[in-house]
């Protein structure tokens, strides 16, 4: 969202009540390159851009974990049949998570995207 400030000149003005009412206002709008969000906060792109970068990179490092977690699972159920099924559950929670992971990698990935293209945009 844009501020906008409007300034008013020209025609007549009537006294309305508390208001002012111009009749026929020059619209001379400028556009400020601050944004702010729905909430009147300033939003500052190029930081919210590193932020998701960072969460990202944390998102597929975790993907990496639970992915080596899973194939170290499955190993361990191969060399040890007497506990073969409890591995292979934990191979399965291990292989969600890394699903998981790399959900949220690719969710930060856009988020980033989207940023960036704001500040493009704006900068």
């Amino acid at each position: 969202m844009q501020v906008a400030i409007k300034s008013y000149g020209g025609g007549g003005a009537m006294r309305c009540g508390e208001f002012l009412i111009h009749h026929s206002p020059i619209d001379t709008t400028v556009y400020s390159k601050t944004t702010f969000d729905g909430a009147g906060y300033e939003v500052d792109y190029k930081k919210e851009e590193k932020h998701h970068r960072h969460l990202e990179h944390l998102a597929e490092m975790g993907a990496v974990a639970a992915g080596a977690c899973a194939l170290h699972e499955k190993h361990k159920a191969h060399k040890d049949p007497e506990h073969a099924h409890r591995h292979k559950i934990e191979e399965e929670i291990a292989a969600t998570a890394a699903v998981g992971a790399g959900g949220f990698a690719f969710h930060e990935h856009h988020e980033k995207k989207e940023a960036k293209k704001h500040h493009h945009f704006l900068g």
